[in-house]
């Protein structure tokens, strides 16, 4: 009976770590980190539309769609024109994957 009892936390507990995410949603402060280093803030803010739009409402426009972050991500890193008007978002080559994604993550998690 102990046996099984062993047996059995130690799958939950590996169950626990798999089902966990691969990383933490970033705090607001970290976010503002990347968005400097990889030169976002350069066109977007937080709450309000600068050049481009702000994140709360990339948040709003992407909140049922399943594919966000990766199409997110996509544009950070290719850049895109027309989604938000006629100012096209140049490419973020020097951006690194990590860092679109986690922040695509963050700017998914914001509500107005």
């Amino acid at each position: 009976m102990k046996a099984a009892s062993v047996i059995f936390a130690s799958t939950a507990f590996s169950a626990l770590l798999v089902a966990a995410p691969a990383h933490a949603v970033l705090s607001e402060e970290a976010a503002e980190k990347l968005m400097k280093k990889d030169n976002c803030a350069s066109c977007h803010t937080i709450k309000k539309k600068l050049i481009g739009p702000a994140y709360v409402d990339v948040a709003a426009k992407y909140k049922n769609d399943k594919d966000a972050i990766a199409k997110l991500s996509k544009s950070v890193k290719e850049g895109s024109t027309g989604t938000w008007g006629p100012i096209p978002m140049p490419p973020n080559t020097n951006a690194s994957a990590d860092d679109v994604k986690e922040l695509v993550t963050w700017i998914l998690t914001l509500k107005k």
